[in-house]
């Protein structure tokens, strides 16, 4: 018996095509809920950017890919940045001209690029974000930052910051990573561990490349039809594309609702 369902948020709960919240999606959720079956969010995304979901019943989310996690709004584990890469990636970003946005427990940037069209395709393209965040105050704990760059510009930051990893997620933004692994795997072991509930009792979906982890860590990993080859490979099963109401259908295939 499944006892907890995690979900990627874009392209896995939210549409491929508009990003809008399905409507069989809504109410895969509301019976997994109502059956006693616990729901938690798995996304890239700062918590702020998550409050759909909680409005939604959700009490549990997993942000910044794992970085931060609340569970009925208390942090359960958080692994924030560094001050000296926070401080040092941002003054060099100021001085070459690119934007930075961080991840805090809101959204926020580094007041550069506003007016740079990829600046703001990115925006809206991976966080559904149309007009440029506030600049951030300095001081507040950071579990993220994203470079806004091109392969060129983005060499003289890996060239300049050789302990930091940069990690593409789109075609003009990079994830700036420490050492410190940080992953959607470790943040479900986590969240399962505070929630007692076993590996195998947990489902996963999902439809990107950050998400074969997760969906290989639990008892049944599910992709989205509208994800990544190597995901579906990955997976025990392919559902539907988001879209086309995968999640309520592979949730009654398996007869979890």
């Amino acid at each position: 018996m499944y006892k907890v369902v995690f979900f990627d948020v874009d392209g896995t709960l939210l549409s491929e095509i508009d990003r809008s919240l399905p409507q069989s999606t809504k109410e895969a959720i509301t019976r997994l809920i109502n059956k006693g079956i616990k729901v938690v969010v798995a996304t890239g995304r700062p918590y702020s950017l998550c409050e759909e979901f909680v409005s939604m019943g959700i009490d549990t989310i997993i942000s910044a890919n794992g970085a931060l996690i609340k569970c009925d709004g208390k942090i359960i584990y958080k692994l924030a940045l560094s001050t000296e890469t926070v401080r040092d990636l941002s003054a060099f970003a100021e001085l070459n001209g690119h934007s930075v946005s961080y991840f805090t427990e809101a959204f926020a940037m580094n007041g550069t690029g506003s007016g740079d069209k990829r600046v703001m395709e990115a925006l809206k393209e991976t966080l559904s974000i149309t007009q440029y965040p506030e600049k951030m105050s300095m001081g507040e704990e950071v579990y993220c930052i994203c470079l806004y760059a091109d392969s060129s510009e983005a060499q003289k930051y890996i060239d300049n910051f050789p302990k930091l990893r940069f990690v593409r997620f789109h075609r003009y933004v990079l994830n700036v990573l420490e050492e410190t692994e940080v992953s959607k795997s470790t943040a479900i072991k986590k969240v399962l561990d505070y929630l007692d509930i076993d590996k195998s009792e947990a489902i996963a979906f999902g439809d990107g490349g950050n998400d074969i982890d997760m969906l290989e860590y639990v008892g049944l990993g599910i992709a989205m039809g509208n994800g990544e080859e190597l995901l579906k490979l990955k997976a025990d099963f392919v559902t539907k594309r988001a879209s086309e109401g995968g999640i309520l259908y592979a949730l009654k295939k398996f007869g979890v609702i």
